[in-house]
């Protein structure tokens, strides 16, 4: 049968047998070719279905979760007013933290996380400009920064635009990514300092995965309980904060002892690196969580852990030394950026639970009374 599939093609047209190699059917002439690209795409297709499926039946909802990338993205391209930036960053004070009726539980349209990457970029070569055109060391420590800084930043101002409950100010978030990141930081040189470093082989890539980003977890941790976040949303940007710092901080690091072609190419990889994970393990742990004390039960929950591992494993695999590193690294980014939709998914779906629970509570008070 096997075989069989791989010398003939059946047309979907009228159902004629064809030769594997024809491009268009002997019986109706219908192309082949792209038949057969839109069997590839279907399966494509099938393949984010399912994995979208299996993520979300980790969020409590078992079915796939459709992610139109057009849709989400539709306002990056569009002219926005300084008063429209301006609304974005007055968010979180008691009074611009909107109600829950106003609270929008629609597809999220962020937006100036572009801005803002085009600004940092733009001063990003700059600086390279300077050093490399002008031969002027002075820009070196510039962009070392800028470089690091310039992708973390831009993605944490994204998680930011996405937090639809508008509850956590733009200052609550620069204390959460300047100390968070820094303490997540010293947290894992700690754990490192027990446990030894690890190196690129199997094993070493398993333990650096999961140093991190139980290190990262420590301090997430201690921002959700001390806050007391309730929301999908606010433990993503609570944990993108921390992720980004410890990112812009380890970037830095790098760009000093290697230089600035590794760091334009950790620039890169901060797409879907440690801002993206510990979104992700933020948001799963205050899924779990609600609107309880964080517990230690909250740890064990199984779709808190499968999160958590998800995480491990991304960041295991993208230290592990393999052929086609460009590939795999092009394919983590995707796969991290998967589970961050299902889980914004899963936040928008929350914000809806919580109107109809409300809703619900306003009709029954009548009677009780």
């Amino acid at each position: 049968m096997a075989e069989d599939a791989e010398k003939y093609t059946y047309c979907t047209n009228c159902g004629t047998k064809n030769a594997a190699t024809n491009k268009f059917c002997l019986e109706c002439g219908q192309s082949l070719i792209k038949q057969d690209k839109q069997t590839k795409g279907s399966r494509t297709g099938n393949i984010l279905d399912n994995a979208t499926r299996e993520m979300n039946s980790w969020t409590g909802e078992d079915k796939s979760v459709e992610i139109n990338f057009k849709s989400i993205f539709n306002q990056v391209f569009k002219k926005h007013t300084q008063d429209e930036t301006d609304r974005i960053f007055i968010a979180g004070t008691k009074e611009t933290t909107p109600t829950l009726n106003e609270v929008a539980d629609k597809e999220v349209r962020p937006w100036l996380f572009s801005r803002v990457f085009l600004y940092l970029s733009s001063l990003l070569l700059i600086l390279l400009a300077v050093l490399m055109i002008f031969q002027n060391s002075n820009a070196y420590p510039g962009l070392l920064f800028m470089g690091a800084l310039s992708v973390p930043f831009s993605l944490l101002i994204f998680f930011f635009e996405i937090n639809v409950f508008k509850n956590i100010s733009i200052y609550q978030v620069m204390k959460i990514f300047f100390i968070g990141g820094a303490f997540s930081l010293l947290m894992t040189v700690f754990i490192y300092s027990l446990t030894g470093s690890g190196n690129f082989s199997l094993l070493g890539s398993l333990l650096i995965g999961l140093v991190e980003e139980t290190g990262k977890l420590v301090i997430i941790s201690y921002f959700v309980y001390k806050a007391n976040v309730s929301h999908i949303f606010n433990g993503m940007l609570i944990g993108a904060a921390i992720g980004a710092g410890f990112a812009v901080f380890e970037n830095a690091g790098y760009a000093q002892n290697y230089g600035i072609a590794v760091l334009l190419v950790r620039s890169f990889g901060s797409l879907g690196s440690h801002t993206i994970w510990s979104a992700i393990i933020g948001a799963a742990l205050v899924m779990v969580k609600k609107n309880h004390k964080l517990t230690k039960a909250h740890f064990t929950d199984r779709h808190f852990i499968n999160f958590y591992l998800l995480s491990v494993l991304l960041h295991a695999l993208w230290d592990l030394k393999t052929p086609f590193t460009d590939v795999k690294l092009v394919l983590l980014i995707i796969s991290g950026w998967v589970a961050i939709f299902v889980l914004i998914h899963a936040g928008l779906r929350e914000v809806k639970e919580l109107k109809k629970l409300k809703l619900k509570n306003m009709l029954e008070e009548p009677h009780e009374a």
